[in-house]
């Protein structure tokens, strides 16, 4: 298998109980209306930096993280609209080099619950106090 087979992200799909709630829910967080919706099947469409998310009744739960620039006021912004919080913000690990992010910054995480009870991982790289 010499060569690359695949080169890139197209879609994660999210399982979604209501299509209306869940929609609600990924709409405030991304603040962006949906790329589209097709009812029936019933399936909803966002995009997340050139990766669509599919918002689906028959997809299993995945576990997705998405960038933000302010980790702590998105999570305090979450917690005031109602949304469980999971997992306070915490450095998971330093980038000394610029393999997994920019050297000289932490890697902050905090964990949420979607409005269908699907975790989401909220993360922000920041630069080292």
């Amino acid at each position: 298998m010499g060569q690359r087979m695949a080169h890139g992200l197209v879609q994660v799909a999210q399982h979604a109980d209501d299509l209306g709630r869940a929609t609600a829910f990924y709409r405030d967080l991304l603040g962006a209306e949906p790329l589209a919706t097709y009812d029936p099947p019933g399936l909803v469409f966002f995009d997340i930096g050139g990766v669509r998310l599919l918002l689906d009744p028959g997809a299993p739960s995945a576990l997705h993280y998405l960038r933000v620039d302010d980790l702590h006021g998105t999570v305090e912004q979450l917690r005031a609209s109602g949304v469980e919080v999971l997992s306070e913000p915490h450095v998971i690990f330093g980038h000394e080099d610029d393999t997994l992010g920019p050297a000289g910054t932490d890697e902050w995480m905090a964990f949420v619950a979607d409005s269908e009870g699907n975790l989401v991982g909220l993360v922000e790289q920041r630069e080292r106090a």
